[in-house]
């Protein structure tokens, strides 16, 4: 799992942590059981302070994403807990959220947004079909 900090983003580095892992078990990159890696190789990798890491997992577990396990670590939680769809959906709603404003900066509306979505996602069938 590499995971990429930046110091100077602004954004606490434990959020930092805890976006990009709901983005790689969201994107299927982590998958549900697998283990991450523990606090302390972690923190080690990221040269950060273990105590960043721990509140990162807290966090996750807090929504559902990760589960700990006593003693036997940190693993992905079922996608199919209710937690972890909430989560799944929070983030997929961000995603539209920000689309939804690009192309309204655009100079799209909401109907033409959608409409080009539809387009897009009768291609993408489309290409999945053929192969």
């Amino acid at each position: 799992m590499q995971l990429h900090i930046s110091p100077q983003d602004g954004v606490p580095i434990y959020l930092q942590i805890v976006n990009q892992i709901k983005f790689l078990v969201a994107s299927g990159r982590l998958k549900s059981g697998e283990e991450l890696p523990s606090i302390r190789a972690l923190a080690e990798q990221l040269l950060v302070n273990p105590n960043t890491v721990a509140r990162a997992y807290r966090e996750l577990e807090a929504a559902g994403v990760v589960v700990k396990r006593r003693t036997a670590g940190t693993f992905v939680a079922d996608a199919q807990s209710p937690l972890a769809l909430r989560e799944r959906r929070r983030l997929l709603n961000e995603r539209l959220d920000a689309l939804l404003v690009e192309g309204r900066q655009l100079g799209f509306s909401a109907d033409e947004i959608v409409n080009m979505l539809g387009d897009r996602q009768r291609a993408f069938q489309s290409a999945l079909e053929e192969t």
